[in-house]
């Protein structure tokens, strides 16, 4: 008799069950602080050479667009520290990369100040941020 893959399933689970499967996995909160030193890994943050594109007011939280650019990056960050989890976005480029730069929508929980983070290939990081009214919270918070 062939065994289905409903079975299967229901097996696996419990194997992984029996063997021990860490059940006390949770996500961790981070602050938007510890989000910013962990991007920064020490450097000191300077404002400037970042474009941070995004309006100044969102009429609904749930989909706000934003675009970040940064000439030469390596990675960039979105940080939203009004946010239940502040670490909105983060993209990292090759060294084949044509353009160092991003766009997508994120959710805004309320009114704040939204920061994006540029490291550059000799260590330093530069910052831009804008301050956004949101009038419908995104985030549930």
């Amino acid at each position: 008799m062939p065994v289905t893959r409903r079975e299967t399933l229901v097996s696996g689970s419990a194997a992984l069950l029996a063997l021990g499967f860490p059940g006390d996995l949770v996500a961790q909160e981070i602050t938007a602080e510890e989000a910013i030193a962990a991007f920064a890994q020490g450097a000191q943050i300077t404002p400037g050479g970042v474009i941070l594109t995004l309006d100044a007011v969102a009429e609904d939280g749930y989909k706000v667009p934003v675009e970040v650019a940064a000439e030469g990056a390596r990675a960039l960050m979105i940080i939203a520290p009004e946010n239940p989890v502040p670490p909105v976005a983060m993209v990292r480029f090759g060294p084949m990369a044509v353009e160092q730069q991003f766009s997508t929508r994120i959710r805004l929980a309320r009114t704040q100040e939204v920061m994006a983070l540029a490291r550059m290939p000799d260590g330093t990081v530069l910052s831009a941020a804008q301050f956004v009214d949101v009038v419908v919270g995104g985030c549930g918070a």
